[in-house]
């Protein structure tokens, strides 16, 4: 049996959403903003009071260990402007991507973000697959839209980890 590029880049990202969707029905408001280590980014309240992330422009030494919080806002982050490329737009800036919040806000938000993927990834042909990708190689003229996509299910497979390990140990705790 054959399967098309796009049939395989859509089981792919059902598949990684559907292990997604066994945290996101577990998660409460408390799990997104619990700190597992003293070095760790999170997402704090604004002096106008929108939600801002942890950041720096070089990676730190050590790592610092994300939040369910900040790794909710950065899925959000990079699925937005992957999805602004891929639909021809102009692709936000970082600091205009607004987490939510704590809860079941956010969990609507990233379900939201799912549902704009799909509809983006769903009207693919195998040209616009073949097409030199707008993100996140800076017009890489070797990467394709298709390695975008499959880029995308490998970020999301990989935040999905870090979200679902973050939720197991403060259960554990």
């Amino acid at each position: 049996m054959s399967v098309s590029r796009r049939e395989l880049l859509r089981w792919q990202f059902d598949l990684t959403w559907s292990l997604f969707e066994v945290h996101l029905d577990q998660l409460e408001p408390g799990d997104f903003l619990w700190e597992p280590a003293n070095c760790c980014w999170t997402m704090r309240r604004g002096d106008d009071g929108a939600w801002v992330p942890d950041w720096a422009d070089t990676e730190p030494a050590p790592i610092p260990v994300p939040t369910i919080g900040w790794v909710t806002w950065h899925i959000g982050w990079w699925w937005s402007v992957t999805i602004d490329h891929a639909r021809g737009r102009t692709p936000r800036d970082r600091t205009e991507v607004e987490w939510p919040g704590a809860g079941q806000q956010t969990i609507d938000w990233l379900r939201g973000l799912a549902a704009d993927w799909l509809a983006v990834l769903d009207r693919l042909t195998d040209a616009e697959l073949d097409a030199t990708a707008p993100f996140p190689w800076q017009n890489d003229p070797e990467m394709t839209v298709a390695h975008m996509a499959g880029w995308v299910n490998a970020e999301l497979m990989k935040n999905v980890t870090e979200i679902g390990q973050l939720r197991l140990l403060r259960a554990a705790s």
